[in-house]
């Protein structure tokens, strides 16, 4: 049975029309008839919030959305969104997309491999460099399985009172037992530095000790995802805590290829050399490829033009890598 604060959050949402918090609060609810053993009225909950969905019950996921505004949200520790993102939507190598494949597979079949007394993958650690992929797989994650997206949002768990961050992680690790979704740390190192770190202090030995503790003792059925790009710097003990690590690297040619067409084919020539773009593009992440490939869209709306050029497509690129120069 649904919890008091459950129900009246359901009437709230209802009465203030927030369809976002609405379905957040029902799959809350679906989740702790699981947990009960009423697995038959949790699937009946899921269906329903899947054929509102159907309907084109359309999720607001432009702003925070608490779970359960008042329950264990308060603080806005976490941003909500319900993404549509496929694994087809990922341009990666074959081998990071398997390892994708399999562990969407094992989440699907959780209740099958907890009968044999076998765990599914649920605690991962992404790492790479900036704009591979990390986020985009998080997203994909949660489209993919229909879980709800949770950011966690490090700068209001991080604070400098002591003993207060670590209060706000454990509300974190509340929302992630009470409510099945996918739960995203993005640049994970502001947690999980070393602790012998010649510049650590008290209070950030502190946040790393809770984290360790708590995602060891979290035997929820939310997907953990944590990401960085700076894998030098976390705390060796963080390792073991995860069921997989999965290393994102810049793209190569055909990645590079397949990332422009899909943005800019329908606006090029069926000749346009697509060869020629990896040579100019290395070095450059998927999202500063996507970027670029934009901008070139953009100029030809601009000026009017009937085609997208290599020479516009080569501008674009050389943009974006002084930027970085830039930024170095």
């Amino acid at each position: 049975m649904a919890s008091s604060e459950q129900l009246k959050a359901l009437f709230q949402s209802h009465l203030e029309k927030d369809d976002g918090r609405f379905m957040s609060v029902a799959l809350q609810v679906a989740a702790h008839e699981a947990r009960n053993g009423h697995g038959k009225l949790a699937q009946e909950l899921r269906d329903i919030v899947t054929m509102a969905k159907k309907n084109k019950i359309h999720l607001e996921n432009t702003h925070p959305i608490s779970i359960a505004k008042g329950v264990k949200d308060s603080n806005g520790l976490l941003f909500a969104s319900q993404p549509k993102n496929k694994l087809t939507d990922l341009v990666v190598k074959n081998e990071l997309k398997n390892r994708l494949e399999r562990l969407i597979r094992e989440q699907r079949f959780m209740t099958v491999l907890k009968t044999h007394g076998l765990s599914p993958r649920r605690k991962i650690l992404l790492v790479g460099p900036p704009g591979t992929g990390k986020t985009f797989t998080a997203s994909i994650l949660a489209g993919e399985l229909n879980y709800p997206l949770f950011q966690v949002r490090l700068d209001a768990v991080i604070t400098k009172f002591m003993g207060e961050s670590s209060a706000k992680l454990r509300q974190v690790f509340d929302a992630i037992s009470d409510v099945r979704g996918v739960y995203f740390f993005d640049e994970f190192d502001a947690l999980g530095s070393q602790r012998d770190s010649a510049n650590d202090v008290g209070e950030a030995r502190r946040i790393l000790n809770s984290f360790l503790q708590m995602i060891e003792q979290d035997n929820s059925n939310s997907l953990i995802i944590c990401a960085t790009n700076h894998i030098e710097i976390l705390d060796s003990a963080l390792f073991r805590r995860f069921d997989d690590v999965i290393r994102y690297e810049l793209p190569e040619d055909d990645e590079i290829i397949t990332l422009f067409k899909d943005r800019l084919k329908p606006y090029v020539a069926k000749s346009f050399p697509w060869r020629k773009l990896p040579d100019i593009a290395k070095e450059l992440s998927n999202a500063e490829i996507t970027r670029a490939a934009e901008e070139a869209i953009k100029e030809m709306i601009i000026h009017d033009s009937n085609r997208i050029t290599l020479t516009s497509v080569k501008n674009a690129i050389l943009e974006r890598k002084n930027m970085r120069k830039s930024l170095c």
